[in-house]
């Protein structure tokens, strides 16, 4: 007669039960986590594929959905319109991100001075428009840019002539971009002073002793050890840039088709007019797989750049 199998000569065997401790922990820990991936997919992951989806057919979001294929995107890169924004993105872009991550970078070097006094209230003041309403803002500074606002009062002080800040073609985006700059300086300032407070001191004390002068620091500890912070900030401001929305839709008139205008429209404006006024959202959602296409294509150039500058510190300091 057989002996019965026991549990010993069941796992000595390899055949372990199936409900193991380890296994029991590891959906502990999948299911408290498992919240964030849940959200993710419903308000992540599914507008995205629904977009791509989305965009080879025409619908206006009450009758029936019906299949174009590849129309919308031809529809889309056959309107003026459509390359005016992508015109005006660029352009608010540079004007909005260049002098912006300068000034943040002074600033936070002026932070992180130790002769700076009242660091922390500094730091306070710098971050405060980051938490202020985007629309408050845009309409202080539509009083400052108006007709007769600050702005063209200033320039009158100094012997120039007004500008349209409300009009022009160059005056909406210079005004825009201030906005632009006035809101994120600060933001980037704090991240770039963090990236300033990891450098150890002791190579600052090096340099002093070898007779370098802050100068010849700047250049040759602060910004080769910053670096990473300047590749981050660079490629949030980008891609922030390219997803301009509110500052141009609240001070061109969020009413009718102020907007739209064509010296302040851009590709976020161009795709909500598309969707929400026009009832176009074949053509929007294929204005946001372009817009998500181009991201990419500006994030992939910021780190090859960013790559060949890292590349070629290498090479010199070997």
């Amino acid at each position: 007669m057989a002996e019965p199998v026991t549990a010993v000569q069941t796992v000595s065997a390899g055949k372990r039960p199936f409900w193991t401790e380890q296994r029991r922990s590891r959906l502990t820990a999948y299911t408290f986590i498992s919240p964030f991936f849940i959200l993710f997919a419903i308000f992540g992951l599914y507008p995205i594929f629904f977009t791509i989806y989305l965009s080879f057919f025409k619908w206006d979001a009450l009758g029936p959905m019906k299949y174009v294929g590849m129309k919308n995107y031809d529809l889309v890169t056959s309107d003026p319109m459509f390359w005016t924004s992508f015109t005006n993105t660029l352009i608010m872009g540079v004007m909005g991100t260049i002098p912006q991550l300068i000034i943040a970078l002074l600033l936070a070097v002026m932070l992180n001075s130790a002769m700076t006094r009242f660091k922390k209230t500094f730091r306070v003041l710098f971050f405060m428009p980051n938490i202020t309403s985007i629309v408050a803002v845009t309409l202080v500074f539509s009083t400052l840019f108006g007709n007769n606002g600050m702005v063209n009062w200033l320039l009158h002080q100094f012997g120039m002539e007004s500008m349209a800040f409300n009009s022009g073609w160059w005056g909406v985006k210079i005004a825009i971009s201030t906005m632009v700059m006035w809101r994120w300086t600060g933001y980037n300032a704090i991240i770039f002073l963090s990236g300033l407070q990891s450098i150890p001191l002791d190579l600052y004390e090096a340099a002093r002793i070898d007779g370098a002068n802050r100068r010849q620091q700047l250049a040759f500890i602060t910004l080769p050890l910053l670096k990473p912070f300047i590749v981050f900030v660079t490629l949030i401001s980008t891609i922030g840039s390219l997803q301009l929305f509110t500052e141009p839709y609240v001070y061109l008139g969020q009413s009718g088709t102020g907007s739209t205008r064509q010296e302040g429209i851009t590709m976020v404006t161009y795709l909500y007019s598309e969707a929400f006024r026009n009832g176009f959202f074949g053509t929007a959602a294929a204005t946001a797989v372009m817009l998500f296409i181009i991201t990419i294509i500006f994030s992939m150039i910021n780190m090859w750049v960013s790559g060949r500058m890292e590349g070629d510190t290498g090479g010199g300091k070997a």
